[in-house]
């Protein structure tokens, strides 16, 4: 997904509705698509929240739920049980939305949309441009990006590859540069001279394989003779 931002993985066309949706309509409207969440916006188009189908669920599940204990009600967080109260028994979308909204704008880079939906445990966040709705990118979304072909570069030549991988190596502090060979040849990396350890070695591999315009990786290191690795 090297390159990739916000703008080449959303959805543009998204379906939206207005604060005054009702619960039913939404469902309907979910189940229709064939979507999972819907955002909420007003006349100008700004975003304010999200329904998602866990909150429809969660709505239908609150008609299950049952007045608490009186000792129970003693420890209970009012404004928390008026929130949920609300949020479990409202007929609009204002009532059920989640107002906080994770948004991107449409430089974001994949990888930071990828960052924030693993850190804060969401399936999709908004691409917004001046509080204006652009778009969705999902997780699904994602995932096309990560197995689709990558698009055709430039031929580039060994010697750049080269120097791209050492720099690559200077960045890691596990990498041994001075011990440590580089040649490129057709594209094809091949690694000589030692290696402190098989985990070094297999991280190389993978470093290499990250390096644009790099074809295939040979390993030719040897594990790293005692006398030396004793003295580095």
């Amino acid at each position: 997904m090297t390159g990739l931002l916000a703008r080449d993985l959303m959805t543009p066309d998204v379906v939206t509705v207005p604060p005054e949706t009702p619960v039913m309509a939404m469902a309907r409207l979910l189940a229709d698509r064939g979507i999972s969440a819907v955002p909420v916006v007003d006349k100008e188009g700004k975003v304010l929240g999200i329904v998602t189908e866990a909150d429809l669920i969660r709505r239908l599940a609150g008609e299950e739920d049952k007045p608490a204990s009186w000792f129970a009600s003693l420890f209970a967080d009012p404004a928390s049980q008026a929130e949920r109260f609300a949020r479990t028994h409202g007929v609009t979308a204002k009532d059920l939305m989640t107002e906080k909204v994770v948004s991107v704008t449409p430089e974001t880079t994949a990888a930071h949309v990828a960052q924030m939906m693993e850190k804060q445990n969401i399936r999709r966040v908004v691409v917004t441009e001046a509080d204006r709705l652009r778009g969705i990118v999902s997780r699904a979304d994602l995932l096309r990006a990560l197995v689709s072909p990558p698009h055709e570069e430039a031929e580039l030549s060994d010697e750049r590859v080269r120097r791209a991988v050492m720099a690559s190596m200077k960045k890691e502090p596990w990498t041994d540069t001075f011990y440590t060979m580089v040649e490129v040849k057709d594209g094809t990396v091949t690694f000589h001279g030692f290696r402190r350890s098989d985990a070094v070695q297999k991280a190389l591999r993978v470093l290499a394989e990250n390096v644009p315009g790099v074809k295939a990786v040979v390993d030719d290191t040897q594990p790293m003779p005692v006398f030396i690795y004793g003295g580095v």
